[in-house]
């Protein structure tokens, strides 16, 4: 495998990178904000064509209430298809870099969503322009780039699964740590508890009223004793509110769960959990909304095949790869409950994500974008 003349060319180019992460960092796309996901695929659509050239195929996928889905094709020098798969959404408000600017400081590149994931992006984009001015053989490659991954993909799901399917693997280019990959992910369950009483003066008839609020205080006691750390599986309530004021005896009350396992199994005890709960006060009321956003990631035989040649193609660059096992969900979640050869976190080395610290070492760009193209290189003419 050429894996010097793909890190040398991509060592060279480092500046260009980097110029190019700027570009789409200063692109502020958080998920709720529709106007502004807009102007950042158009962005992107310009860039792609910028560095790659007029893609062979181009389809925008428009929705009303949240970033569209961009999805374009570069034929490559073999008949197999290869997905790269990315969002552009992040999680960062409106104005935030107006207080925390893109910066460069002491080898780390900081900024809003730079982690998670816009480097990703850069990186795919690199790799394939690699290969393609080295004249390597390389893959046909798919990418698809959407903007609603932070809200759990509702509205590009059923594409990604579509476009991972036609396709001989799905790299993912959600950021790693260090020198490694990620070929687990836990589960993920994102539900509402609401709880609906019967409102008193707390005063002057206490007893007339059942309190939403410490009905919910005790179904949360609960659903977390349903938690098993030892099986991973762990249940986080988020946020509570309800009531009106200190001496009213509240009609409602509401708090937001976040849940994580590692099995089937597991999710389906924990709907079980939460089928059970019920109000002890008959009076009080219990509505539960949500879903399993995302199914677990397993490291099936077909991702343990790519992750052994990811790690081939690894050690010939910089040395063997790590394999991280996660709590947090990406959209390779879908493509692995498909059965499907998958492997994520191969996007930036850093850290940070959804904090103030989010950074990029920016050493490690050119060997990850190596490792990206070296990937490619490979699967053009490999099964796994």
């Amino acid at each position: 495998m050429p894996a010097r003349r793909l890190s040398d060319w991509c060592h060279d180019r480092l500046d260009a990178i980097l110029a190019d992460l700027r570009l789409l960092v200063e692109h502020e796309s958080p998920s709720s904000r529709k106007p502004l996901l807009d102007k950042t695929v158009s962005a992107i659509t310009t860039w792609l064509t910028d560095r790659l050239g007029r893609p062979d195929e181009c389809h925008r996928h428009q929705y009303d209430d949240c970033g569209d889905l961009l999805e374009t094709v570069y034929r490559g020098t073999t008949a197999t298809e290869v997905l790269l798969l990315g969002h552009y959404d992040t999680v960062w408000p409106e104005g935030t870099l107006a207080d925390w600017p893109v910066e460069i400081r002491d080898g780390r590149m900081a900024g809003p969503g730079v982690f998670d994931m816009k480097t990703g992006l850069a990186t795919g984009v690199w790799a394939l322009r690699a290969l393609r001015e080295l004249d390597l053989p390389r893959p046909t490659v798919r990418l698809l780039f959407n903007g609603d991954e932070e809200l759990g993909s509702p509205r590009s799901r059923a594409r990604i699964e579509d476009a991972a399917a036609g396709a001989a693997a799905t790299l993912v280019l959600e950021p790693g740590s260090g020198w490694d990959v990620k070929t687990e992910r836990k589960g993920v369950g994102i539900f509402t508890l609401t709880t609906t009483g019967v409102e008193s003066h707390a005063g002057l008839d206490p007893t007339a009223g059942a309190s939403a609020v410490h009905a919910l205080c005790e179904l949360v006691g609960r659903l977390v004793a349903g938690q098993d750390p030892s099986a991973g599986t762990t249940i986080n309530v988020g946020t509570i509110t309800g009531g009106s004021a200190r001496n009213v005896v509240a009609a409602s009350a509401t708090c937001l769960v976040d849940i994580r396992v590692e099995s089937a199994e597991e999710a389906e005890r924990i709907d079980r959990v939460l089928a059970g709960l019920r109000p002890a006060d008959p009076r009080v009321t219990l509505a539960v909304r949500g879903r399993w956003s995302r199914p677990p990631m397993r490291l099936t035989p077909s991702g343990r095949r790519l992750f052994a040649l990811a790690d081939e193609v690894a050690t010939e660059l910089r040395g063997p790869l790590g394999a991280l096992h996660v709590g947090g969900g990406s959209d390779a979640n879908f493509v692995a409950a498909l059965g499907l050869p998958v492997l994520d976190g191969l996007g930036a080395s850093g850290g940070g994500a959804h904090a103030r610290h989010e950074h990029v070492l920016v050493d490690a760009l050119p060997h990850r974008t190596a490792l990206v193209a070296g990937l490619l290189h490979r699967l053009a003419t490999e099964r796994v």
